[in-house]
């Protein structure tokens, strides 16, 4: 499972604290319930995620190199 792999991602490099990565985490979790879900509970909780990923806002702006670089404590995107 995708899911899987994203949380043990997140375990790994202490990445609770990264929205972004808690944002695929549910993404990754919804689609593997999808089959499980009417159309309108799978539409409700994919706008729920869109929602709260707008909601993060620009709060990286000025903290890229920190949140970002992998000398930094982001260290996600090379």
């Amino acid at each position: 499972m995708i899911s899987q792999s994203i949380a043990r991602y997140i375990e790994s490099t202490n990445g609770i604290h990264k929205p972004w990565l808690l944002v695929q985490l549910r993404l990754a979790k919804l689609e593997e319930q999808r089959e499980q879900l009417s159309p309108a509970e799978y539409s409700q909780a994919l706008a729920d995620i869109h929602h709260d990923l707008m909601n993060l806002g620009e709060w990286w702006r000025g903290r890229e190199d920190e949140m970002f670089r992998p000398n930094g404590s982001g260290g996600d995107v090379a």
